[in-house]
């Protein structure tokens, strides 16, 4: 198995069709078919079903499909980490960002600096701050906007924006809500924070009710848009986002950071160190 397999495998696959595939690869159709044979036979498994009218992958394909992927992914960000060593301020930045970065991404430093590098281009990988991590430990991503908490151990951070929580809602709410005033009302939050919401609550000894719990902020905030209770967002997002009325929480704990973050054992490239400079 080589990679120029991998990469017919997963046109095949795309395609489905190998006569669209060997034209998209400018390559034979018979030269194809026996590439695909090949691979076959050396992976031990039926890869494709072959149908009058195109191909199909079996189970074991599209399992293989998921690998394969990752694996031509890992090579081409491999080749474009080492030019990046070799020449020092160009090249590709692959950047994940959660949903909550909009305080800090981009920000206008990052844009500034990406205007004076022409050569500069970034990668943006979205997704919760789960997803970020995974990717991050799988070696395809460089640098990471995350929000805390998360695990920091295998992990170098730097952070970039300390913001307290505010309550966003589209009915009458009082100014600097306290816990008190808070528990009175039907909650929806963002499911990251329930911990520490909770756990302020009970040393008050106050039961709060999470009426709406979410996986991004701007989905609590999109419910409470619609009346059902109050938001409790990070400031950042409900400056972004909030239709409705936003007010300021007097609690000192509720407070939550967003940092730039890279695995510990990462070959930190020129142009990376420049990036993470820039956020010290």
């Amino acid at each position: 198995m080589n990679f120029k397999q991998l990469k017919y495998f997963t046109i095949v696959a795309e395609e489905g069709q190998i006569t669209s595939a060997a034209k998209r690869l400018y390559l034979g159709q018979p030269a194809l078919s026996y590439q695909l044979r090949q691979l076959e036979e050396e992976m031990g498994a039926r890869l494709f079903i072959r149908k009058p009218h195109g191909i199909e992958l079996t189970q074991a394909g599209k399992k293989f499909y998921a690998y394969a992927s990752q694996i031509l992914l890992l090579a081409k960000n491999a080749q474009t980490e080492l030019s990046d060593i070799e020449t020092g301020k160009s090249g590709t930045i692959k950047l994940g960002s959660v949903s909550s970065s909009i305080g800090v991404l981009p920000s206008q430093k990052l844009v500034a600096f990406a205007q004076v590098h022409p050569g500069l281009s970034f990668d943006i990988y979205e997704d919760n701050t789960y997803g970020i991590l995974d990717k991050l430990e799988d070696r395809l991503l460089d640098l990471a906007i995350i929000r805390t908490p998360f695990n920091r151990t295998k992990l170098n951070s730097i952070k970039v924006l300390d913001e307290p929580m505010v309550a966003v809602s589209q009915g009458d709410l009082p100014e600097n809500l306290n816990l008190g005033k808070l528990s009175k009302y039907p909650l929806v939050i963002y499911r990251r924070f329930e911990n520490l919401f909770t756990e302020t609550f009970n040393q008050a000894g106050l039961t709060p009710h999470f009426v709406v719990k979410s996986d991004d902020s701007r989905t609590a905030i999109r419910w409470s848009d619609q009346g059902l209770g109050v938001a409790l967002v990070p400031a950042s997002i409900a400056q972004a986002y909030a239709q409705g009325r936003v007010r300021k929480l007097t609690i000192p704990a509720w407070h939550t950071q967003l940092e730039l973050v890279w695995l510990k054992d990462q070959v930190i490239t020129p142009l990376m160190s420049d990036i993470i400079d820039l956020y010290r």
